[in-house]
């Protein structure tokens, strides 16, 4: 399928290409140099010495993005040594960073390639009301973290709802209620704002001052830097959301919104963007009493912006292609449904000027399918992430290119 690399420069050709911005091209080429994409078009000149790739048959579409996973922090097979995803000795964990515990050799990422998904936005848990910060990540290639690391500024995890009521309530410690959750909150974000402005007054005069890292990260919350990732379930819940973003001016995400649907119109009138999902699990406690894979359907049907998510592990991170599938089922224009696996999870997040689809100087994250993605017999094929690549798929068994392997070539 691939010849010899003589070049930085590589062009896959002969492929359906379906960029998801912009108009599907039949028999297309995608040019591939110094780990952007330089060109896509149907009529295309391959420079002399490009390594070619032969997509005859195939689809290339832009690698999928995990918008709300814990791939690498809360690590598979191996038990609570492996579990740093809530760090509950307090309810306001602003100042923790995700970052600081991923294992970016965690199972997770290799699924995560078999799946196509070359993004992940790696999340602290829905433990406390607030959880600390995410940090958006490629799913290989690095020799560390920080080499993949695509943006350490997207958001803060918050939750409410039952997690952190029943965490803090099996304390017998505040919050033990929702209205103790939102008080948390709340009071944070009034000391954040206190905390800025004395400050700036501090700065302005010279004078020195302590620093208080979780401050400091929800004052970039309320400076519009980092967005507020908000783990909720309820209607109810999803308002008091609404509620405390309006209060404080920040950027709201909702992730989950399980029953989103019965305040679509809402969310679609004030912009509220929605990370839907785990879709494929059982209704394990009373916030899950209505979830249904047809709920994202209606909210994308309201006009609200869509994203999917695994929640991995809850859901294999491998099987976000699958829920678009089963959304599509049920409701979800197919078109929506590519859209919530790559430009709108960049979009909502931040992350739409390297990642989300195929446009000339965006990030050469590309996976070349068999076939159509959301058709469950197709398989990733090849994976490239910045115009390497990192998995090959061939007879029906994949492989990773390790890392020994490709730092020892």
């Amino acid at each position: 399928m691939t010849s010899a690399p003589t070049s930085t420069l590589t062009a896959i050709v002969n492929a359906r290409i379906v960029p998801v911005l912009g108009d599907t091209i039949e028999s297309g080429t995608v040019l591939i140099e110094n780990g952007r994409i330089s060109a896509i078009g149907a009529d295309l000149t391959v420079p002399a010495g490009a390594r070619i790739i032969d997509a005859t048959g195939k689809w290339v579409l832009p690698g999928f993005i995990e918008s709300h996973g814990h791939v690498g922090i809360h690590e598979e097979a191996n038990g609570w040594a492996g579990d740093d995803t809530n760090e509950m000795t307090g309810p306001n964990m602003a100042a923790v960073r995700a970052i600081d515990a991923v294992n970016i050799d965690d199972e997770g990422f290799r699924d995560a390639l078999s799946g196509g998904v070359t993004t992940i936005v790696v999340k602290p848990g829905s433990g406390n009301p607030i959880g600390g910060q995410s940090v958006a990540i490629k799913s290989w290639g690095g020799r560390t973290i920080d080499e993949q690391v695509i943006s350490d500024s997207v958001s803060i995890k918050s939750a409410l709802g039952e997690n952190p009521k029943r965490v803090y309530g099996d304390k017998k410690q505040t919050p033990s209620t929702r209205l103790g959750v939102s008080l948390i909150i709340r009071q944070a974000f009034v000391d954040a704002q206190n905390y800025v402005q004395a400050r700036d007054a501090a700065a302005e005069k010279g004078e020195p001052f302590t620093r208080d890292l979780g401050k400091e990260a929800l004052g970039r919350v309320l400076s519009g830097e980092l967005a507020w990732d908000q783990h909720v379930h309820r209607h109810d819940d999803i308002v008091t959301a609404i509620r405390l973003a309006e209060e404080f001016g920040y950027r709201l995400v909702i992730n989950h919104g399980t029953e989103g649907h019965k305040i679509a119109d809402v969310l679609a009138e004030k912009n509220i963007p929605v990370i839907f999902g785990p879709m494929l699990t059982a209704r394990t406690k009373v916030e899950l009493r209505d979830r249904a894979i047809g709920n994202l359907a209606v909210l994308a049907a309201a006009g609200v912006r869509v994203a999917i998510t695994t929640d991995h592990p809850v859901v294999p991170v491998n099987f976000l292609v699958h829920q678009a599938s089963f959304a599509v089922k049920e409701g979800l224009p197919v078109q929506t449904a590519l859209e919530a696996l790559t430009v709108n999870p960049a979009l909502i997040l931040g992350l739409d000027s390297r990642v989300g689809s195929l446009t000339v100087g965006l990030d050469a994250d590309v996976v070349i399918w068999s076939g159509d993605p959301l058709d469950l017999a197709s398989r990733a094929e090849l994976v490239l992430i910045d115009g390497v690549e990192v998995y090959r798929c061939a007879d029906g068994f994949g492989q990773v290119v390790e890392r020994a392997t490709r730092l020892s070539a």
